[in-house]
């Protein structure tokens, strides 16, 4: 069905059908899950060209599958960390080209919490508004479901505004029993309450280093997928882990895989990239 829907939308913008693809799927994707997703794509009426791991994916969209991108000519191998923390999950997985493999990466090792992202970070912030709530105004509003929501709408506007700025407001009229509710809302302490978060994305990326045998200087490079590496304090601790290596985040994080595999179709069809 959510292949059916892409297909319609495909064909609104270009005009004309839609009939191959490419799709991605997750790195940790056993052989009959792959199928089942190759069959959905036909059953959607799609003739599937190719099925490739998402931080493959990524790691093509940023051009790290093409030889003359290379920065160092003496490396036989590139080793890739591909970083994806999105709204409700959190995967990385360690990717290695051999030079002269062109296009071709190979899985080292996978890792990642399915229950760990943005919308555990906007959680955290509803439960400290609330608990400053209950502070000013004695009143317990946990069991006003409209309020908790209207709140949750908030902070997830504040979390993202501090992506940018070191401080930021939330405020609500009538948030709960005629009470407005408004307070201040820095990037520290966004960074304090959710800092047990933080601490597991890096623990878990540790872990998957150590799964691929794989020790962090012989890193090249470090990809940046999902909403949720926007955030300035992953970044930095991604940096300190990495050495200060720099990151690969220039493109919306949101649609890094999704502008990989549109690349990958590109060149299975022979159509030529243009770079803007």
């Amino acid at each position: 069905m959510v292949l059916g829907r892409m297909k319609e939308i495909a064909e609104s913008y270009v005009g004309k059908p839609v009939k191959d693809a490419v799709i991605t799927v997750p790195a940790y994707f056993n052989d009959s899950q792959r199928q089942a997703t190759k069959d959905a794509g036909t059953i959607a009426g799609l003739n599937v060209i190719s099925m490739i791991n998402e931080p493959t994916a990524a790691a093509i969209a940023y051009g790290l599958d093409e030889p003359f991108k290379m920065k160092d000519k003496e490396k036989k191998k590139k080793n890739v960390v591909v970083f994806d923390l999105g709204g409700g999950t959190f995967d990385v997985s360690i990717l290695t080209m051999v030079e002269g493999d062109v296009g071709t990466f190979e899985v080292k090792a996978v890792a990642g919490d399915t229950h760990l992202g943005g919308e555990d970070f906007d959680n955290r912030m509803v439960d400290h508004c609330v608990k400053e709530f209950k502070r000013k105004w004695k009143k317990d509003l946990t069991p006003n479901k409209k309020a908790l929501g209207r709140l949750r709408c908030a902070c997830e506007k504040a979390k993202r505004i501090l992506s940018s700025d070191t401080l930021t407001s939330i405020e609500l009229d009538c948030l709960h029993e005629g009470i407005d509710f408004s307070m201040k809302f820095s990037r520290a302490k966004f960074e304090d309450i959710n800092m047990e978060y933080f601490d597991r994305c890096i623990k878990t990326l540790e872990a998957c280093l150590s799964d691929a045998k794989m020790k962090k200087p012989e890193v090249n490079e470090v990809i940046l997928v999902g909403g949720s590496t926007r955030i300035p304090k992953v970044q930095c601790m991604l940096q300190k882990l990495f050495y200060q290596k720099e990151l690969y985040k220039s493109l919306n994080p949101d649609e890094a895989v999704a502008y990989g595999a549109a690349v990958m179709a590109a060149k299975l069809s022979g159509v030529e990239i243009w770079c803007y």
